[in-house]
């Protein structure tokens, strides 16, 4: 038995995360709003800490994704999002050079906590109709740069295309001196927690994988 899973992300290292375990999602990147999503949400249930927004966005995209496939069901969606937390406040993408710039002067020789949000709907027609979530965090030690590291890695692009500016399985790994947690959880899909939400849902993980060719 294969299951099917649609990944509401557009995140290249979410893919490649999925392929490296032998799983080949179907790829719908949600539209969502963020800011509206979180404005809704504090209006709703107050000041959220990192986690919780981390788990909202998760959240709201893939009920984005599973209500644009809603007439051609049958499979899991999964919705991914990340928030660096630095001593409290939280950092998505940066919106430009600049911002990255004050955010890895800020960041070096500090420590930082990812939280990623995964949030599974299960729209499988003979599945369990279940939406839920769960957050998984792993603190990030960053490494001492001087201001021509940050600039030149700033000037490569991917700081711009990440949340919290770094990526640990690109050219930010060297800025990374150590992690405590869940390695995939900081390249952004925690693989053993999605392990986990399956088992929640009957599923184990290999259902995701194609059954091999008999010999």
């Amino acid at each position: 038995m294969t299951v099917a899973i649609v990944l509401g992300s557009a995140s290249p290292a979410r893919l490649k995360l999925l392929h490296a375990a032998g799983v080949e999602p179907r790829v719908f990147a949600s539209e969502v709003d963020e800011g509206a999503v979180m404005a809704h949400a504090k209006e709703s249930y107050g000041e959220l800490d990192p986690a919780d927004m981390a788990l909202v966005l998760a959240r709201a995209k893939a009920e984005a994704v599973s209500t644009a496939l809603a007439d051609r069901p049958d499979h899991l969606v999964l919705g991914c999002d990340s928030i660096l937390d630095i001593d409290g406040e939280v950092h998505g993408k940066p919106v430009d050079a600049a911002e990255a710039t004050a955010r890895w002067q800020r960041m070096r020789g500090q420590s930082g906590t990812l939280h990623t949000g995964h949030w599974l709907i299960d729209d499988r027609e003979d599945g369990t109709g279940a939406t839920f979530g769960a957050v998984a965090s792993t603190v990030v030690h960053f490494a001492q740069l001087d201001d021509a590291e940050i600039s030149a890695y700033i000037a490569t692009g991917e700081p711009l295309r990440v949340a919290g500016a770094f990526t640990i399985d690109g050219l930010g790994g060297p800025y990374i001196t150590s992690i405590e947690g869940d390695h995939s959880n900081v390249v952004g899909l925690s693989l053993p927690l999605l392990r986990d939400l399956l088992r929640e849902i009957g599923l184990e993980f290999h259902h995701l994988r194609e059954s091999p060719a008999p010999a």
